[in-house]
Order: C-alpha cells, then structure tokens, then sequence
C-alpha cells in the first residue's frame, strides 16, 4: 500500500498506510499519560482526521500507546499544576479535555483502540471514545478518580454509552482496577487476547472494516447516539429515511449492485 506520513506532533505518532492511520500516544516515560499539550494535540489531530475522512483519504484509524502501557490517564506534574488552580483555571482546562474526547467520539470513521499495560481514568475515557477496543489479556483497566478524591466527570458521557449506569455505579464510586475480561463483560472491551496476538487482532477488525461501504460506516455510526435514546416510534421516520438516503446513494447502489452481481464492492480493502 502507499505510505505517508501526516504532520508529526512532539507527543503523538501518527503514521498513515494507505487508508489506515495508526496514532501512537508516545510518551512511554510517563506512560502515555496527558497533559494540556497532549490534549491539544489529540484535538488537532481529530480536526485534522475529520477533513482528510471527508477527502476519503483515511477510512480506518487505530490508537496504540507507546511502551508497555496504553494510558495511565492525567500526568502527575499536570495534576500537580492543576492544585493551585483557580476553580474557572480548572474548568476551562476541563472543557478544553471535554472537547478533545467529544472530537475523537465523532470521528465519521471507525476508531479502534489496541490496549495494553493498562488504561486508567483519562486512559479509560480514551478506550470509551474507540469504536471497537481491542485488549491483551493482562491489561488493566479502572475509572481511578475518587482514589484521589475528585470524579471521572469528563469521560463520563462516553464511559455511560459503554458500560451503562449499574457498572458506572460500582467502578465509578469504588474506583478499583479491573480486568480485561471485566471490561469485556461490561462492554467497554470487545476483544480479549494474549498479548502476543494483539497486533493479530487489531488487524482482523481493520481488514473487516474495509470490506463495508465508507459513508455506510460513518452514516451508522452517526445513526447510533440518535437512535438510542428514541422509542421505536419516535425513531421510525428517523430510521426509514436514513435506510431509503443510504438505498439511492451512489455508495448503496454500488454495494447493492455488488451483492446481486455476486462481486466485490469497490471500496473493498481499501478502494475507493
């Protein structure tokens, strides 16, 4: 496939193979923990993915951590900062963390995130905004912010739509570590695998996300949160236009065209 290299950012990897982006956060030093700059650059980077989606140029993006963890949530001298803080110093902070989670969340393609080590409180919330999270068997995972007193407020939207209120109800209040296999139960893993097959099975889910339709992937995806929180009559006009807008797009009529010529699509592996 052809290679490129998007723009480099001094605390993210983000390399591109054909229509495949893997982003790294790359601070294994401190275990890929955030600060205000790796905020910010995970928010440019969403902004930068959203348009070169829009150009059809990435269809797949995989989020991985350097070294041995995947996200030990917020750094200790951010935090450190953070204690002298001025209650509106500490929400515009919050909001600037709110804003980066809710871009990746919309991201109009397929996230899927390769953990390891661990991902805990921010780390968490990260896992939360991939669309299919794929886990090593000895990952270890927790909502750790009442240990220290404050609450996984930020990421609580995304976390809810994973793990729904009863899990949130224990791992939130407690604050306890858990287990891949755990995280799998409550949905906030889809897969578990040995450590040594994680590259393995990260790429199965990328191989079977491009054999779908781009704008197919991205229009169920913006389908679900819509959706969700509707009755089924209240969804029905929204639903039924959504299948009839899919049917006659150039896209549908392809796949569909496809399916009775007993062909592949073209946008299959990778093609536009």
């Amino acid at each position: 496939m052809d290679h490129f290299d998007p723009p480099s950012y001094q605390h993210l990897i983000a390399e591109r193979r054909g229509v495949v982006e893997s982003l790294t956060l790359n601070r294994p030093d401190v275990r890929n923990a955030f600060n205000e700059h790796v905020i910010a650059e995970l928010t440019a980077w969403a902004a930068a993915t959203r348009d070169a989606a829009a150009r059809r140029e990435i269809r797949v993006v995989v989020i991985a951590g350097a070294g041995t963890t995947f996200c030990a949530g917020a750094d200790v001298t951010w935090m450190s900062k953070t204690v002298t803080y001025s209650e509106d110093a500490n929400l515009r902070d919050a909001a600037a963390m709110s804003r980066m989670f809710a871009a990746i969340d919309a991201l109009p393609l397929p996230v899927v995130g390769r953990i390891q080590g661990a991902a805990l409180g921010g780390g968490a919330g990260l896992a939360a905004v991939c669309d299919i999270v794929v886990a090593a068997d000895d990952a270890l995972f927790g909502f750790t912010e009442t240990k220290l007193g404050i609450l996984p407020a930020v990421i609580s939207p995304f976390a809810l739509a994973k793990i729904g209120r009863s899990a949130a109800r224990e791992l939130f209040l407690t604050g306890a570590r858990f287990s891949a296999a755990r995280a799998k139960e409550i949905g906030l893993v889809h897969a578990v695998v040995p450590a040594a097959a994680l590259d393995a099975a990260v790429d199965g889910y990328v191989k079977e996300l491009l054999t779908a339709g781009p704008e197919a992937i991205a229009a169920a995806k913006a389908l679900i949160p819509d959706v969700w929180p509707r009755t089924v009559d209240d969804a029905a006009a929204l639903t039924s236009a959504a299948i009839a807008k899919r049917r006659v797009s150039a896209e549908g009529q392809e796949g569909l065209r496809a399916f009775l010529e007993k062909r592949r699509p073209r946008w299959h592996d990778g093609g536009s």
